[in-house]
């Protein structure tokens, strides 16, 4: 069964993050997935969180210093990855493909990252 991250509730995210952690234990060794899951979190972080996204809000056009020649946009978004809520703020082009993090904090409960969300 095939269900993107972005329409999957906090539980299957858990269960999605174990089963990632799993697979590389089994591929490489106990002891080693949850070392190698974090690590591809980390490599590809922007596409991750933008998929984990639960809710999201536009806050305004990004001034690029570079010359290109696509529009880009700064959206916050509310998720939750890996056990834990988030809030960031995303560059965005105008087909919704994420090409950059600004900024990203995360909490331990929802009540504190809408908060955070709501404050934009």
């Amino acid at each position: 069964m095939f269900q993107p991250v972005s329409v999957a509730s906090a539980n299957v995210m858990d269960r999605a993050m174990a089963a990632l952690v799993s697979g590389l234990a089994i591929e490489f060794g106990h002891g080693v997935g949850e070392a190698l899951a974090h690590r591809f979190l980390e490599a590809e972080e922007t596409d991750f969180l933008w998929d984990a996204r639960d809710q999201e809000r536009w806050i305004g056009a990004y001034e690029s210093t570079d010359d290109d020649e696509i529009d880009l946009d700064r959206v916050r978004i509310l998720g939750r990855l890996d056990g834990r809520w988030f809030v960031a703020v995303m560059i965005v082009d105008g087909d919704g493909n994420p090409h950059g993090l600004m900024r990203r904090r995360e909490f331990g409960r929802r009540k504190q990252a809408l908060a955070e969300f709501a404050d934009a």
